[in-house]
């Protein structure tokens, strides 16, 4: 009886959850948490529209000096841009222009998040970077964080070669449902069943491992902490292993999520910068 019981409610939590994991990636909230103006960067408000017209915000930090690239972020599941401007403020001290930009439904941008839109949103915001007058559309790199490295990797795949110069990202996943499985698995009882369960509660669109290695020949850095406590390291060497060449990891000793470009990684941040430069050096040709 008590076996038909548990089965019961194992029965009833997958009818309740199926499907439901795709929504629980997106936490996103208006929150100010960090402005240019406290960080002491010039930074112009930008307003644009996704493929299906729905408003978003983002800002445009133009580089100290004369730029020499620009780099367009996608940020994590929670919070918004200014969650991450202590992340993302120094490459505008090194020369760069910064754009970042928030998915439908986070910070001052309208609408509510879902995976399309949000993979909408990060395409129209390179649209909109590639349109500036202001910007070298030679010098483009993209830099995904957990949720915004599947973004990232979903945009780059679906570009011509050549579209931007070099691809970073950050303590992300190999495909949605395989971190959902991961979850599932922590679960006591549930996490018998992770490997059915996550098929049932997460679809796997925009699969990043599928895609990434289709960026090629754009060079991909990939970046994760080995006490990433949010998206295990694995997925981040399982990311790498589908890359191609030019292709870079970097592990991140003793890091948590997202930490790898904390203000105090400064060998990290130097190592994503001279990939940076890399990419637009021209090649050295031999006699």
């Amino acid at each position: 009886m008590r076996a038909l019981r548990r089965l019961a409610v194992l029965t009833v939590l997958v009818l309740v959850l199926s499907g439901c994991a795709n929504s629980l990636f997106y936490y996103p909230n208006d929150t100010v948490y960090l402005t240019p103006e406290d960080a002491a960067l010039s930074y112009e408000d930008v307003y644009f529209e996704s493929l299906d017209k729905t408003r978003l915000h983002g800002w445009f930090l133009p580089a100290r000096g004369k730029a020499w690239g620009t780099v367009i972020h996608f940020h994590g599941n929670a919070g918004n841009i200014t969650a991450n401007l202590n992340m993302m403020g120094f490459m505008p001290y090194q020369g760069l222009n910064l754009f970042m930009f928030d998915y439908r439904g986070y910070g001052k941008s309208e609408g509510h998040p879902d995976r399309k839109g949000v993979y909408e949103d990060s395409l129209s915001a390179l649209r909109y970077v590639l349109a500036r007058p202001d910007v070298d559309k030679q010098r483009v790199f993209l830099l995904g964080q957990s949720l915004g490295g599947a973004n990232a990797i979903a945009v780059s795949a679906s570009l011509n070669p050549e579209t931007i110069r070099a691809l970073v990202v950050d303590s992300s996943f190999y495909s949605y449902r395989s971190i959902v499985k991961d979850k599932i698995g922590t679960l006591p009882v549930l996490g018998w069943f992770k490997a059915p369960l996550s098929l049932i509660m997460a679809t796997d669109s925009y699969h990043s491992g599928d895609m990434i290695g289709s960026i090629s020949p754009t060079p991909v850095m990939i970046l994760h902490g080995t006490k990433d406590r949010v998206i295990p390291y694995h997925h981040g060497e399982q990311l790498f292993e589908r890359a191609r060449e030019p292709k870079t990891f970097v592990r991140v000793e003793g890091a948590d999520h997202i930490e790898a470009l904390a203000p105090r990684n400064k060998v990290t941040r130097e190592k994503v910068l001279d990939f940076f430069r890399q990419a637009v050096r021209p090649p050295v040709l031999s006699n």
